[in-house]
């Protein structure tokens, strides 16, 4: 009986150390990246609505569309004269992963200034393409950029820019 409790005992040892042994595998992955281009966006051509001529009593807009041109609009006040002035729409120079899409950001308003306390809001951004672009398969794609210029009625004559800028932003999807 002795020999039996034994080997019983030798028996439990075996089969235990055994079943340590088989309870862990390995399996190995492989890791890997994909490194792309950086998106980018370079301004080529700065916005500029051109002349306007203002009404001494209404308010009005001039809207500038991606593709440069003007149309006026609100409540009349504003025209536009044959002398245009420099009229273009902010374009740039979208650069990145070919065949790549990205969205697009525009601001939502920004203030342009004559230098003193004249100031005009310039808003409803618009793109082409708008909201959503794709890179060439060289990698590029121009982007154009208008909006609507609120003249305030008697506006005062001069020069008025944006020293900070107009951002807009790329980003890929």
């Amino acid at each position: 009986m002795k020999n039996i409790v034994k080997s019983i005992a030798i028996a439990a040892v075996v089969i235990v150390s055994a079943n340590s042994s088989f309870a862990q595998a390995t399996a190995t992955a492989s890791a890997s990246a994909n490194i792309i281009t950086p998106i980018s966006i370079v301004k080529t051509v700065d916005m500029n609505f051109g002349n306007v001529a203002v009404s001494a009593t209404i308010a009005g807009t001039a809207v500038l569309a991606p593709a440069g041109t003007r149309t006026t609009g609100g409540a009349g006040g504003v025209t536009l004269p044959a002398t245009t002035g420099t009229v273009t729409a902010a374009t740039f120079t979208v650069s990145g992963q070919a065949s790549y899409t990205y969205a697009i950001t525009l601001p939502s308003s920004c203030s342009i200034a004559d230098g003193s306390s004249h100031t005009m809001t310039v808003n409803a951004f618009t793109s082409s393409p708008s909201a959503t672009g794709t890179l060439s398969t060289g990698g590029t794609q121009t982007l154009t950029v208008g909006a609507t210029l609120n003249v305030a009625a008697a506006q005062a004559s001069g020069t008025y820019t944006n020293s900070t800028g107009v951002p807009v932003t790329v980003n890929y999807n």
